[in-house]
């Protein structure tokens, strides 16, 4: 899963206003958009140009303003201290990859024995050595579906029109 923010030729947040631009002129200038988004022009060239962290409110109003979900995920991932820990998403590639790497992830046989051995290890209530190296291997096993998850959630919300009823 990709995990990289940037683009050759400027920050994410600047290539996303161009992008959203073929699609609403008044994006194409920092002039329009900075009106639509109810900052100065001067704050959002320093966003543009990452002269200035882009305040989370800002993120988000640019999120949906430009369509662009995955400026919300970029930024939980790079300026968010508790998001710098995690391990997010911030492009979306096609649905057909996303199904594909979905349904690998969610294997009948591997989700079975899962679903077994979290039976198994939580049955005494207790954490033994054994048993948390097992849990681990659970939770990485668990945590690629989770990102396949978070992108088709992604993907539903740039592709799947005005009302994706999953916010």
């Amino acid at each position: 899963m990709e995990k990289e923010c940037k683009d050759c030729g400027g920050s994410i947040y600047f290539q996303c206003r161009k992008e959203a631009a073929k699609y609403n002129d008044r994006l194409s200038s920092r002039e329009g958009a900075s009106e639509m988004l109810n900052i100065s022009v001067s704050s959002l060239s320093n966003y543009e140009l990452g002269l200035t962290p882009v305040p989370t409110d800002v993120v988000v109003r640019m999120a949906d303003l430009y369509g662009a979900p995955e400026l919300e995920a970029c930024y939980c991932k790079n300026d968010c201290p508790i998001g710098k820990r995690q391990n997010i998403a911030t492009k979306i590639r096609g649905i057909e990859q996303i199904t594909c790497s979905l349904l690998d992830h969610a294997d009948d046989d591997l989700m079975h024995g899962i679903k077994r051995d979290l039976i198994n290890i939580a049955s005494d209530g207790k954490l033994d050595l054994g048993e948390e190296n097992r849990l681990r291997k659970i939770v990485t096993e668990l945590s690629q579906f989770a990102d396949d998850v978070m992108e088709l959630r992604m993907f539903l919300r740039k592709y799947g029109g005005e009302s994706d009823g999953i916010d």
